[in-house]
Order: structure tokens, then sequence, then C-alpha cells
């Protein structure tokens, strides 16, 4: 079969998920987080990079799929580039949702499709400067401009823990003027529009698929969204599997989790062992 064991889930759900996924792959969606699941989380988010076994793993099993997809924050342009995966063979299908879902990126036309962006954002970015400098905590935070979305970063400050906690309150008052929301994550702040989550991109996007079964792998506060959905559509009589990248920063996600591994070297061994199974 090949050398990859594949990791049992600790849950009764989580099993019946994996069991229907390896009964009818080819109705199956296997969606994946980036920052974190695919890529390790690094200081700065442009040098992320995938997994060395990434790519060639997500190829291996694509093709035995329904449909496998990357649903992400950052624009879809960013995540197909710094994930290699233009051009990849085995991921001719891949679709990447970018910015929750509001962009989309297919393999097949090599195009990304997306809406006009929330006027609130420009607001926010001419703002954002003056809301870091008076807050007094912004000395090593860095912003990132994701286009459609502004995320401040205080994993470069001195103390990264109390200049996220300083920082959330200022932000979330900057983001309600502008008709925006803050999500917390791993030492970021992102002010985006509401309305734009995970969850709400991969249920449209099972249902696009019609899928009969589907498994999702992410790490962090934002793929809660993506957890509930999968809760969500398993109560609708549609088998799933929550996995969990886990990491020390990040324990909500581990608690709801039918299956933990460790981290971007986990989920590829994950997507091997199905590749294994599948033949």
């Amino acid at each position: 079969m090949g050398s990859h064991p594949l990791p049992e889930p600790v849950t009764a759900a989580g099993r019946d998920g994996l069991a229907a996924l390896l009964a009818r792959p080819e109705r199956a969606v296997v969606a994946l987080d980036f920052d974190g699941t695919l890529a390790a989380i690094v200081p700065d988010p442009e040098r992320a990079r995938a997994h060395p076994g990434a790519v060639q793993a997500l190829a291996r099993l694509a093709p035995r799929l329904g449909s496998a997809a990357v649903i992400t924050g950052r624009p879809a342009g960013a995540a197909v580039r710094l994930g290699g995966f233009a051009g990849a063979p085995g991921l001719e299908r891949l679709v990447v949702l970018g910015h929750y879902g509001a962009e989309r990126w297919d393999a097949v036309t090599g195009t990304v499709r997306a809406p006009a962006p929330h006027p609130g954002v420009a607001a926010v970015r001419a703002e954002l400067p003056g809301v870091l400098d008076d807050s007094g905590a912004w000395h090593g935070t860095w912003v990132e401009d994701k286009g459609r979305a502004v995320a401040v970063h205080t994993r470069r400050a001195d103390d990264p823990e109390r200049a996220f906690e300083a920082l959330r309150a200022p932000l979330a008052g900057l983001a309600a003027r502008h008709g925006l929301i803050v999500e917390p994550g791993r030492l970021v702040l992102e002010l985006r529009p509401p309305g734009m989550d995970k969850g709400v991109a991969l249920a449209a996007y099972v249902r696009e698929s019609g899928a009969g079964s589907v498994l999702y792998a992410g790490d962090d506060l934002g793929d809660l969204a993506a957890f509930a959905a999968v809760e969500k559509l398993r109560a609708e009589g549609v088998p799933g599997t929550l996995v969990c990248s886990g990491s020390a920063e990040v324990t909500a996600l581990a608690e709801r989790a039918d299956l933990v591994v460790d981290g971007p070297a986990g989920v590829v061994g994950l997507l091997s062992a199905l590749a294994d199974k599948l033949g």
C-alpha cells in the first residue's frame, strides 16, 4: 500500500467521515487551510512556503477525489504563488478560495475571480498608522495589506502577547467605524468585511461539488467557522472529518477535532496516507 500509516480519528463521527471518504473518494471534498496547515507559520507571511512535501502529497491524492480545495484568508493569488500550486501535475482541478471565499482561483483556467473590495478596507488602511501610534503598542508590529483585508501581526514585537492584547480594543473600534470586523488569530488581528468566513466558503463549495463526504484541516481560530460548517453538514447527513494541524499556540481547534496531527508535516503525512490507501 505505502509507507504512511493512516491515523485513526478519536471520535465516531470522524471515523465515519474518513470511512465515507475512503469508500467513495470520487464524491469526497478535501479542503485545507494554508498557513499553519500546509505551510509553517513564519514571522514574515511573505516568506511562508508550502511544506516541501505538500504539493506532491496533494497531487497524489487530488486526482482520486471529487475535488480538493485550499481555503485561506490570504488573497487567492498569493496562496497559489507561495504554495507552488500553479501548473503542478495532479493539481489540474485544484481550487483556491482566497479571502475566505471572496476570491476564487481555478487551476483549470489559472485565473482569479473576485468582486469589488469593501470600501471600509481603504478607510481602515489610511487610519491604521495613527491608531497603532496612539495605542503605544505599535513597536515591532507589522501590517500586512491583503487587499480585501488588513492584518496587524504582533509576532515580531518585544512582547507579542502583550501587544496583541493591547491592540484588540483599538482595532475593534477602528473596524467598527468602517463596517468591518476583527478576526483574531495566532498573534495576528485581521480587519475584514463581515460575512466572509471559511465556514460560508466551505459550505458553499461542498454544496456546489455535490459532495458525499468532506475532510477539512485547519490550525487557527479562523478555521472554527469551517469546523462548524462540517458539524452542520454532518447533522444533515454528509459525513465529515475535522483535522487539526496541531500547535502549542491554539488549542481551541484540537478540542473540537476528530484527528490532531503534528503541524504541516502531519498534514502532509495524512494526505500521503490517504493517497496510499486509495492506491
